[in-house]
C-alpha cells in the first residue's frame, strides 16, 4: 500500500483558480467549528491562516453549513456531550453573518434536541438539521428561521445527514443503533433502515448518488450502500476504523479520516480499495474536498489544526492553525 508521510512546508498557490476572487468581499473562505472554544473560525485558504473567530454564545456547535450564496453560516448548538452520553442538550441554532463576523440570528427549538448536522436541500433551499433527541431531521426555512416540518428517522442518535443531489432522499448515520435511515424528504417519512454494525459514524454520498458510505466503529471497514437497493453492497478494508469521509468532485476517490492511526486514507471508488494513506496530526475528524478537486481539508481535533492535502500527489502541503477542538468544516463562496 503506497504511503506518503512527509509534511512539506510548501504553500499551494490558489491565485489562478477561477472561484477565488481577488477582493475580500467576494473571496471564498473556509469556515470551521472550533468546538473546544465555542467559536466559528474563518480561514483564508490562500494565506492558510485563521482570520477571525466568532463566539457562538458559550455552548458548543460541532457542525456548520454556509448558505448557498456564501454570506451566512448556520451553526446548530449541540451541547457539551458526546453522542448518547450525559451532558447538556442543545436547543438552538445560531446564524452568523460571515462578512461582518457577527451573530445575526437564532432559532430556538423550544427544548433540548441536540441539533447537530445541517444540510441545504439542493433544490428547495430549505435547511435540514438532525435533531437527535427527537429521532428526526427538522426542516427549517432559513430566511424566516421557522421550523416548517420534520422527517422521522425511526432510530435514535441520528447524528449526521447527507442529501441526494436531486433533493429527494436523505440518509442519516444513527450512531448507537449502528444503522442508516433512508428518508423520503418529499413525503417526509422513513422508507428504510439499513443495519451496519454495533456502532457507526458519519456519512457521505457519491456525486452520482449511487453509493452512500458510513464507517463501522467496531471494525476497520467502510460500508458502501447501494442506493438502488438500500443494502450494503461492498465493504472496504481500512487501516483502522474511519470517521469523517468525503468524495472528490471527479468521483474518483473517497477521502476518509482514520482517527486511531492519525491518517487519511484515499479509497479508489473504481476498485473499492485503499490506494493511498497520508499521515496527519492527531485525531482527524472531518473531511472537506475543495470544489476544484485539488485539495482535501481535514480537521485535526487535538492539534487544533486543519491539514491541507494535495490530491495530485497525496501529501500534506500545509497545516493551518485553527481553534481548540476543530471539527466541522464548510465552504463559503460569496456570489
Amino acid at each position: 500500500m503506497p504511503r506518503n508521510t512527509r509534511l512539506l512546508p510548501v504553500v499551494l498557490t490558489l491565485a489562478a483558480m477561477p472561484f477565488f476572487a481577488t477582493s475580500h468581499s467576494s473571496k471564498a473562505v473556509l469556515i470551521v467549528a472550533n468546538k473546544g472554544e465555542h467559536t466559528m473560525g474563518i480561514i483564508d485558504p490562500d494565506a492558510g491562516r485563521q482570520l477571525a473567530t466568532v463566539p457562538e454564545g458559550g455552548v458548543t456547535g460541532h457542525e456548520l453549513i454556509a448558505s448557498p450564496d456564501g454570506t451566512t453560516a448556520y451553526v446548530p448548538i449541540y451541547g457539551n456531550s458526546g453522542v448518547g452520553k450525559p451532558g447538556t442538550d442543545g436547543s438552538n441554532m445560531v446564524v452568523i453573518d460571515i462578512a461582518s463576523r457577527k451573530v445575526t440570528g437564532n432559532l430556538d427549538f423550544g427544548k433540548g434536541v441536540r441539533p447537530h448536522c445541517a444540510e441545504f436541500g439542493p433544490r428547495n433551499g430549505l435547511l435540514y438539521v438532525t435533531t437527535e433527541l427527537e429521532n428526526s431531521v427538522s426542516i427549517i426555512d432559513p430566511k424566516s428561521l421557522k421550523i416548517v416540518g420534520s422527517v422521522p428517522t425511526g432510530e435514535p442518535e441520528s447524528h449526521m445527514l447527507v442529501i441526494s443531489h436531486d433533493g429527494k432522499r436523505g440518509y442519516t448515520a444513527n450512531v448507537g443503533p449502528g444503522t442508516v435511515s433512508v428518508l423520503d424528504l418529499e413525503a417526509r417519512k422513513t422508507i428504510a433502515i439499513i443495519p451496519i454494525s454495533k456502532t457507526t459514524q458519519r456519512i457521505a454520498i457519491s456525486n452520482d448518488d449511487r453509493w452512500v458510505f458510513t464507517a463501522d466503529q467496531t471494525s476497520p471497514r467502510l460500508a458502501v450502500i447501494d442506493t438502488s437497493t438500500n443494502q450494503v453492497k461492498h465493504w472496504v478494508d481500512l487501516p483502522a476504523p474511519a470517521y469523517g469521509t468525503a468524495p472528490t468532485p471527479d468521483g474518483r476517490w473517497l477521502v476518509a479520516a482514520i482517527q486511531k492511526t492519525n491518517q487519511v486514507a484515499a479509497v479508489d471508488l473504481r476498485t473499492m480499495k485503499v490506494a493511498h494513506v497520508v499521515d496527519v496530526p492527531k485525531i482527524p475528524q472531518e473531511v472537506l474536498v475543495r470544489p476544484d478537486n485539488a485539495v482535501a481539508y481535514v480537521s485535526c481535533d487535538v492539534s487544533h489544526q486543519v491539514a491541507e492535502i494535495s490530491l495530485a500527489d497525496w501529501t500534506v502541503k500545509r497545516l493551518i492553525e485553527a481553534g481548540k477542538g476543530v471539527d466541522g468544516l464548510a465552504w463559503a463562496v460569496p456570489e
